[in-house]
């Protein structure tokens, strides 16, 4: 989205702001500055635009639909509907681009045309059976008289409200050139006229002029959000596509996520607990050799061996806890991120209040989420204290994860938050996180309520 007044760029290399206070400019207050800045003029040059480009697409439209319509008796008909469609298509790619260029209103394209099949026909049987064609053409349509209004509106208030504020200096025109003392306000038919040609006079037609210069912005940003409107509902991908978009780059993030967890399972038993087990055979290998010639000696390896036995079933059940821990599908969130939090470094407050159970894909989700988040809070945080809060919210499984550490986690930059956050937003969720520098930190994760 654009930015609001008061964010547009003050080029410091133009003749005219050389040596200025640029934070003097934008300490004025932004009804000050909105006249004067860069959106408020393209906002004005895009709804000038539009008068000559819905008269355009209107006339287009309606005649190639009512030429189409008329000819459907015969088969020219098709073709020529079909063309009305994509001409429309076109006009709605130009619209697009005027509204990314003066608006600052990035809209994607909608859904390709997709034939069944190769040739001429199959092309007009999708021009025609796209939903995205005959939104464009509704377009085209609809733009002509709403820009007639928007156009004059905004040459009506824009015009006046300049001449207005600027006529101290030029109301010296009308008794030089039109042989009048100033601008008319009354004349009647008794050849009685009013004319503001007094100082009082003049200063309080500046001053409205000034009102209403200050006000037009404001109003053009109002004509021009109805202009947003039309421009993402009739020419941007509909719902569905959209949808479907999101449901695609969600499925890839799971299928990347699962691959990852599958990658780090198997590197974590070819490192961990395969390689002991490996040690463990030979070790009982030898002791077995030896246990005839020296049994002491056997008996140290055997002992040894039973120490290694130990740690291996330790790391086997860590990574068995890694895939999905017991104690969650026995017990539920609160013991399982009870546990969790007993093996933080830091003292972690866990309160979880849920009266019944999610789905068992969001449970574990949750708890990975909490773990990840308390991993971090061990490693980066530097902090004496945290806390774990759970709770519903309507549909909404609600998580808020909070440390008094030194702060500065970004989930934009690329780390460890940055893969949750996909993760999270793979199942429609999301991962908010406040962290200023030098704390606290607080992350709020949101997921969907899935009935178990």
């Amino acid at each position: 989205m654009a930015a609001e007044y008061g964010q547009g760029h003050i080029h410091m290399d133009r003749p005219e702001f050389r040596g200025t206070d640029v934070k003097g400019w934008r300490r004025l207050p932004a009804g000050l500055r909105a006249p004067f800045e860069a959106r408020a003029w393209k906002e004005f040059g895009y709804l000038l635009l539009s008068l000559p480009i819905g008269l355009t697409s209107f006339a287009f439209a309606v005649t190639m639909l009512s030429l189409g319509v008329g000819l459907l008796v015969t088969f020219v008909g098709i073709p020529v509907l079909a063309g009305a469609l994509a001409g429309c298509r076109g006009i709605g790619a130009l619209e697009r681009t005027r509204a990314r260029g003066l608006l600052d209103l990035d809209v994607a394209a909608p859904e390709p045309l997709r034939p069944k099949s190769r040739g001429p026909m199959a092309v007009i049987g999708a021009v025609l059976k796209s939903g995205a064609s005959w939104r464009h053409l509704l377009y085209s349509v609809v733009l002509l008289p709403w820009s007639l209004f928007s156009f004059t509106v905004a040459v009506i208030f824009w015009s006046y409200g300049w001449l207005m504020v600027t006529y101290p200096l030029w109301f010296w025109l009308f008794p030089m050139y039109a042989g009048q003392d100033g601008i008319q306000l009354y004349g009647g038919d008794d050849g009685h006229r009013v004319y503001l040609d007094n100082p009082f006079e003049i200063g309080l037609t500046a001053g409205t002029g000034l009102l209403i210069t200050l006000a037009t912005p404001w109003i053009l940003r109002a004509l021009t959000t109805v202009d947003r409107l039309l421009v993402v509902s009739l020419l941007g991908p509909s719902r569905l596509a959209t949808r479907v978009v999101e449901l695609e780059s969600d499925r890839g993030v799971v299928v990347d996520t699962a691959a990852a967890d599958l990658r780090r399972i198997e590197r974590d038993l070819h490192d961990g607990a395969q390689a002991r087990l490996v040690a463990l055979a030979m070790d009982l290998g030898l002791a077995k050799e030896k246990l005839t010639e020296d049994p002491e000696a056997a008996a140290r390896m055997v002992d040894e061996a039973h120490g290694e036995v130990k740690v291996a079933l330790q790391e086997l059940r860590d990574l068995a806890r890694g895939i999905h821990p017991a104690v969650l599908t026995d017990r539920g969130l609160d013991a399982a991120l009870s546990a969790l939090a007993a093996r933080c470094t830091v003292p972690v407050q866990v309160e979880v209040d849920l009266v019944s159970r999610p789905a068992a894909a969001i449970e574990g989700i949750a708890y990975f989420t909490v773990s990840e988040l308390l991993q971090n809070i061990s490693k980066h945080s530097r902090a004496t204290r945290g806390s774990v809060d759970v709770w519903r919210a309507e549909n909404r499984l609600m998580l808020q994860v909070t440390d008094d550490g030194s702060g500065g986690a970004d989930a934009s930059a690329g780390s460890g938050l940055a893969g949750l956050a996909e993760r999270l937003d793979a199942v429609d969720g999301i991962l908010v996180v406040d962290s200023p520098s030098g704390g606290p930190t607080a992350i709020t994760a949101e997921l969907p309520w899935r009935k178990a």
